[in-house]
């Protein structure tokens, strides 16, 4: 099975945070999708986290570029984000 470090947008860094949050293989990141993962994060106060690792999970689950998500989805995800 692929590492989450071979998922796109993500890389070591990536990996070793969502350790901290007992994600550990791209099929976990996958059922508990971006914003949950990012939610553990924030609850796991992972230093440096940022908004664009939001994106970076998104673009991993969605196989695309973060750069290239579309506004109206960073929308929706701040909104899912928000609702909690």
């Amino acid at each position: 099975m692929r590492r989450l470090r071979d998922l796109r947008n993500l890389g070591p860094k990536s990996e070793e945070w969502l350790a901290l949050v007992d994600i550990r293989e791209p099929q976990q990141l996958l059922e508990v999708g971006p914003v949950e993962a990012y939610r553990r994060l924030q609850d796991a106060a992972v230093p440096g986290l940022s908004l664009n690792a939001l994106w970076a999970l998104e673009g991993a689950v969605a196989d695309i570029d973060w750069r290239h998500i579309p506004a109206e989805r960073k929308q929706e995800l701040l909104a899912e984000l928000a609702n909690g």
